[in-house]
């Protein structure tokens, strides 16, 4: 694990150097995946990198550990609240749309992915303010089942975590000294109450990794991921253009 940290780090100085820029930001939720990165950016770039806590209709325990991560890394911070801003851009547009075109089962989606591209804009804003390059957080579960917000927390420059499972970002964390408590909590996007990616993907971090793997798992599971897989293939495109030799 500490040859993979010493090429991370390695790779993130290269993509940096090759873009012409001068650094790292990355958004800090408080859980693992967001502290592994902040941890190795800090040290790509030890007086070049910036975490960004943005909490929006975010409980008190991510922005303590959150704060715990970048305290830890002494990685230079920023923090935005979004949610004032969420609201009123929510609100703005539901009022906008005709009430009977309103679909009440997808407001709670909807919602929650608008925060997701709120903090992306915040991030890229910092970013173009420090020229930095935005780091994403996503491991390779996430991108296979497209566990992740299209141009929200999908909408970055970089993705160092994309070919690790959850259960190699898990013994990353304990190389690098992210805080146990962040290591042990239960994986969330903090979407809303109660909710965690697990009980939302409805199969395991362990289950898919497994998968990720090539060991045999359970028909149901299987399913379940070759479901996820299919319906998020465009997140992981570029948008769709029509055939070029037909203009």
């Amino acid at each position: 694990m500490g040859k993979k940290i010493d090429y991370l780090v390695k790779w993130l100085q290269e993509k940096v150097a090759s873009a012409g820029v001068k650094g790292l930001v990355v958004g800090v939720s408080g859980g693992i995946d967001s502290a592994v990165v902040a941890y190795l950016i800090k040290r790509a770039f030890p007086n070049d990198s910036i975490g960004v806590i943005l909490p929006c209709k975010s409980g008190v325990d991510d922005r303590k550990d959150a704060k715990l991560v970048v305290e830890g890394c002494e990685l230079k911070h920023l923090e935005i609240d979004l949610t004032t801003t969420h609201e009123l851009l929510f609100s703005t547009i539901k009022d906008h749309v005709p009430v009977d075109d309103w679909h009440l089962d997808n407001e709670k989606l909807n919602d929650a992915n608008l925060r997701a591209r709120l903090r992306m804009s915040t991030l890229y804003s910092i970013a173009t303010n420090y020229s930095y390059l935005v780091v994403g957080t996503d491991n390779a579960a996430e991108w296979h089942t497209g566990y992740f917000t299209k141009y929200g927390d999908g909408g970055v420059d970089l993705v160092p975590l994309v070919h690790l499972t959850k259960t190699e970002v898990r013994e990353m964390a304990y190389c690098l000294g992210v805080p146990k408590a962040v290591i042990e909590k239960a994986p969330s996007a903090g979407l809303w109450e109660g909710q965690t990616d697990e009980i939302e993907m409805g199969t395991t971090y362990q289950i898919i990794d497994q998968f990720l793997k090539g060991e045999p798992i359970p028909q149901a599971d299987l399913e379940i991921i070759d479901r996820l897989h299919k319906r998020s293939a465009h997140k992981r495109q570029l948008a769709a253009a029509p055939a070029k030799e037909n203009f």
